[in-house]
């Protein structure tokens, strides 16, 4: 087949910008109902589910997702090659998933005991990190290609199976923390095999083809950036893990509460980010100065818009919490201002980052994360004895600045902008 074509930058960005914002109000809106039918240790476990996810997706390939993107590109790919590399994507994904579900299978209980889960529910973690990966990939070529609209359609179509799922097992039948979990189990099962599906009928996908080279090129993107990835776990979600072992599953339930509602602010810039990156990538290719000038200008503007936000969650985030979660939940609104403060760096930071995946020369952001996460880590467990619950949000706070600084100092190194002479 022929040479893909790039399409230029138009305005389905907006339509993609609204359906990744519209597709984190869903499970923000299930909120206030899950915390009136679960107790903060009920909540707390499926927090600790979540979070289990977050850790192993690191392993079972979420990298490869960056290096499927990437490939689409490259000079002169051709949709049969980009089919036999996302095909070489998904083998080595399922590879490393069966790779890590044997090594969890002899730990199971004792993982149970650690996290705080079922331990049914260890094993389950794996195949469900498995399923949402591979949606990811359908959702990143779409990316790409800015097709906006499709993309929309099965991210938010996916939200509205989880969320109906968990109010009918959670309400109706009255399964608790189970019920949430089982839904997410069920939900990411059903949208992998439509992953498959689309991937197929668009000709992006060829899972029977071997083919040395895209295994390796694969490997050398995504690899290195297994440290990055399990570094930003220890960024964001191992505060869940020192909370339940310090404090307890219900204070672990309560900072998820806090962590959920601030995740909205993630979830816009994630959106952004996502509309961004094509856009921006294009003109990084174009190699233009005046270019490059306009977009550090309107980067940092959108820096001091992040502040200012940061600063007006500390005033209203007690008021929010309560409201939105109820008076069992009010200890959230402790923590809010601070973590919506390190959601604040987490959207410099991804204005950052992107220049070094458009580099390919992703080994130092490993090193970033890396350092950034163990210092969370260490700060955590300090923080946590001293502060309780706030401890643990200023430990984040402060971790995501200082990943947001390596990676922009990294960035410049790989990518350069005119950050200090764009006037």
């Amino acid at each position: 087949m022929g040479i893909i074509k790039k399409k230029s930058f138009v305005s389905g960005a907006g339509v993609y910008l609204f359906s990744n914002i519209l597709n984190g109000i869903i499970p923000f809106l299930l909120l206030p109902v899950l915390t009136r039918y679960l107790n903060p240790t009920q909540y707390g476990e499926v927090a600790m589910f979540q979070t289990l996810l977050g850790a192993l997706s690191a392993f079972v390939g979420v990298t490869f997702v960056g290096a499927a993107n990437r490939k689409y590109y490259d000079d002169g790919i051709t949709k049969d090659e980009l089919a036999q590399f996302i095909g070489a994507c998904i083998q080595l994904i399922l590879l490393f998933s069966l790779t890590v579900f044997l090594l969890l299978m002899p730990f199971q209980e004792q993982i149970s005991d650690w996290v705080g889960v079922q331990s049914e529910y260890v094993l389950w973690a794996v195949p469900v990190s498995t399923c949402a990966i591979i949606v990811a990939i359908r959702l990143g070529q779409w990316q790409v290609q800015k097709q906006s609209v499709k993309y929309g359609i099965l991210q938010i179509s996916q939200s509205m199976m989880n969320m109906l799922l968990s109010l009918m097992l959670v309400i109706l039948f009255l399964r608790g923390a189970e019920g949430r979990i089982d839904a997410q189990i069920i939900t990411n099962i059903v949208f992998m095999g439509i992953a498959f599906v689309l991937l197929k009928k668009d000709s992006l996908l060829e899972m029977f083809s071997i083919r040395k080279n895209h295994l390796l090129e694969v490997l050398r993107f995504g690899v290195p950036l297994i440290p990055h990835t399990a570094g930003a776990f220890l960024l964001v979600s191992v505060d869940r893990f020192v909370i339940n072992k310090e404090l307890g599953l219900d204070s672990a339930g309560i900072y998820m509460v806090a962590v959920q509602i601030t995740s909205a602010i993630g979830i816009v810039f994630d959106a952004i980010n996502k509309a961004y990156v094509p856009w921006l990538f294009e003109k990084l290719k174009n190699d233009n100065i005046e270019e490059k000038k306009q977009i550090v200008k309107f980067t940092y503007i959108w820096f001091f818009l992040i502040f200012l936000g940061a600063a007006i969650a500390f005033i209203i985030g007690p008021i929010l919490v309560t409201l939105v979660a109820g008076e069992e939940y009010a200890r959230a609104g402790e923590v809010f201002g601070w973590l919506a403060l390190g959601q604040g760096f987490q959207g410099m930071y991804l204005m950052v980052t992107n220049y070094i995946f458009y580099s390919k020369k992703t080994g130092l952001l490993s090193v970033a994360s890396i350092g950034s996460g163990v210092l969370n880590l260490g700060l955590l467990i300090i923080f946590v004895r001293f502060f309780g619950l706030e401890g643990a949000a200023i430990a984040f706070a402060t971790s995501m600045c200082i990943r947001f600084l390596l990676t922009w100092w990294i960035a410049n190194k790989r990518h350069p902008m005119p950050w200090f002479n764009f006037i």
